[in-house]
């Protein structure tokens, strides 16, 4: 996955969830710029299955399709997700996470072969789950340069545990 800036630490690094639980409510850092390649679309469609021509077939794609150029597949676009988080802010007392779900997905834009994309988002809230663990709702935009409509608005539901 190229990326505009190397960047291999998280942009916030927090102490425990004490201190994180600080954060309920606010903006979080914007995210370091992604480049979507082909190479990433064709990996996607290999992974599940969805071989469409608009996504992997660059010729037709370039002469047929109303955008002129392969789209990433939606899907690949909330994926990257958990990825994007991992980026911005680390909890050190945090031993693992897992995804626990999405509400309200939608793809407002396609995303098209090497568009640029970021997330900027916020905690939405932050509760208790079983004695170790806390179940975190990220409000997500995964936004692509220079376009005014997102590729990915979710709601993100992950569980952290320490």
């Amino acid at each position: 996955m190229e990326e505009l800036q190397d960047n291999n630490m998280a942009k916030l690094e927090i102490e425990d969830f004490k201190a994180f639980r600080e954060l309920e409510g606010k903006p979080l850092p914007e995210g370091n710029w992604i480049i979507v390649t082909q190479e990433m679309i064709n990996d996607f469609a290999k992974a599940t299955g969805d071989h469409q021509w608009i996504h992997v077939d660059v010729e037709k794609a370039n002469k047929y399709s109303p955008f002129k150029k392969p789209v990433a597949h939606g899907f690949l676009s909330v994926s990257l997700l958990s990825k994007m988080l991992e980026d911005l802010i680390m909890v050190k007392s945090a031993k693992m996470g897992v995804n626990y779900g999405l509400n309200k997905v939608r793809f407002p834009s396609p995303v098209l072969v090497d568009s640029r994309l970021r997330l900027i988002g916020n905690i939405d809230n932050i509760e208790d789950y079983g004695d170790s663990g806390l179940k975190v709702i990220w409000n997500c935009t995964v936004e692509i340069k220079g376009s005014e409509k997102p590729a990915c608005v979710a709601e993100f539901i992950s569980l952290m545990f320490s």
